[in-house]
């Protein structure tokens, strides 16, 4: 039996591994889609997979005026969001599946307290600190964009 192959392959698997923690290290780029709310435009990169949701805005340093992140979720349920490894200071709306802004709240960066939704929703949009205040967006305004059928 020949160990060199096993030690080999155990090698590469642990480089292997250690490539994918170094890369949850720095912040992720996803495909981004375009959202509207009103007459605002929203560039929001779309976290659809439990690592995608779970990394976040995480170790982002800036982001755009009009960009922002929308988590997508399989089914209805109360969404909480923290902070952990979050620069940014952020604004979080939770929105209803037909675009309607149940509740937003505003997040501080680095720390774990929770932000959850109102109600039971599928989609959360984190934008930059105030986006949606000096906008003039509450709770009962209506988002438009794919996601919700618009």
């Amino acid at each position: 039996m020949n160990v060199l192959p096993s030690r080999l392959v155990i090698g590469l698997l642990a480089f292997a591994l250690s490539a994918l923690c170094v890369a949850q290290d720095g912040p992720q780029k996803l495909a981004a889609i375009r959202l509207n709310a009103g007459i605002h435009n929203i560039r929001a990169e779309l976290a659809q997979t439990p690592d995608e949701r779970a990394t976040g805005l995480m170790f982002r340093k800036t982001m755009g005026a009009n960009e922002g992140m929308l988590f997508a979720f399989d089914e209805r349920a109360t969404q909480c969001f923290w902070m952990k490894n979050t620069l940014l200071p952020l604004s979080v709306a939770f929105v209803a599946d037909d675009g309607t802004v149940v509740n937003i709240d505003d997040m501080k960066p680095q720390t774990t307290d929770s932000h959850c939704s109102a109600k039971p929703v599928r989609f959360v949009l984190e934008m930059n600190q105030g986006w949606f205040a000096k906008r003039g967006i509450k709770t009962g305004a209506k988002l438009q964009g794919a996601p919700f059928g618009h």
